[in-house]
């Protein structure tokens, strides 16, 4: 049997719609019965089949809490584990520690003691390290703790640390780093904001360059990796080095919008930055801009997928053709 947490997800549901297809015998873990209807939606995308839906046993738990997480392993043999906090907002960093590397421990603990066959890990490229000066960052760069890291960044590493720690107690560990993950079905959280700014008339770019990938293209390498004879290995999945300003611009087109016309400097962001910092202090509401999140808005980072392409024999879509499906599911919605 499978099992699958952060079930509900933007990677978790993706990937329980392809597990779905070719598996009878998945489990997924939920908080919130809410929360089924967006797996449901994203199901929609792809499919009229509701028997696919039902293929899943959900499982209602908590990955911080040992007790219920425990019978959640029974006769299990394949986990993938998606369930994380995103955010960069100082004011999270201790509950992401609890979710992202504590939760991820109690997952090992239980994986290692179900001997488990193989352990599926989305992590991020926030976890991976800076390459030298003009090359393009590997799976062989180190993460540097001396750096001024964003919480985000330092809870994601630390969670790859505990999953390391699986491979040596005998469980076969598969490590995923994506990019940017663009896709449907989560249009008021993460990358999904993306697509609602632009489509309700965001007037502000920068050319901040990143990694971009699809949702299909992390799961679908994902269940690849979990079918083959790789392991122990960590893969960084990006379809394209990209700058936000041709992301926005590729999916104002997409809507038929007019592009974000306005371009942000990075001493601008500098400054809203600390506004908006002073202005959470006050009203208590989260920031809408990050020290971090402005950093990354202006950071120039470009990152290798050859290793996965490699191993797996696999290619990953373009991004305007990524974005061309995705607006088109919003339309719709």
């Amino acid at each position: 049997m499978i099992l699958v947490t952060g079930g509900t997800g933007l990677v978790g549901s993706h990937l329980l719609y392809h597990l779905s297809v070719k598996n009878d015998k998945i489990r997924a873990i939920y908080r919130t019965e809410a929360s089924l209807k967006k797996v449901k939606k994203v199901f929609s995308y792809y499919t009229s089949d509701v028997k696919l839906f039902s293929k899943i046993k959900w499982f209602k738990a908590d990955i911080t809490d040992v007790p219920s997480m425990k019978p959640a392993f029974a006769d299990i043999e394949y986990v993938f584990h998606c369930a994380a906090l995103i955010s960069f907002n100082p004011k999270d960093y201790r509950e992401m520690r609890k979710v992202n590397i504590h939760g991820t421990a109690i997952l090992v603990n239980l994986a290692i003691d179900a001997k488990v066959k193989k352990f599926c890990f989305v992590s991020s490229i926030a976890a991976v390290g800076d390459a030298l000066q003009g090359n393009l960052v590997d799976e062989e760069c180190e993460w540097n703790k001396e750096k001024d890291n964003s919480g985000y960044s330092i809870t994601k590493f630390g969670a790859e640390m505990e999953v390391w720690r699986a491979s040596q107690e005998g469980v076969d560990v598969i490590v995923v780093n994506p990019g940017v993950i663009l896709g449907s079905g989560f249009w008021k959280a993460g990358s999904g904001k993306l697509f609602t700014q632009v489509y309700n008339g965001f007037k502000y770019y920068t050319e901040g360059i990143t990694g971009f990938v699809a949702v299909q293209d992390v799961v679908k390498p994902m269940i690849q990796l979990m079918q083959s004879s790789v392991k122990n290995e960590r893969f960084i999945l990006v379809s394209e080095n990209k700058s936000f300003k041709d992301v926005f611009f590729s999916i104002a087109d997409a809507f038929g919008k007019k592009r974000p016309y306005k371009k942000v400097k990075t001493w601008q962001t500098e400054i809203a930055w600390r506004i908006s910092w002073f202005v959470s202090k006050i009203n208590g509401v989260a920031p809408l801009l990050t020290k971090y999140s402005a950093k990354s808005a202006h950071n120039i980072t470009k990152y290798s997928s050859q290793k996965v392409m490699n191993a797996i024999d696999y290619q990953f879509e373009a991004i305007d053709t990524s974005i061309q499906r995705i607006s088109g599911n919003y339309t719709e919605d």
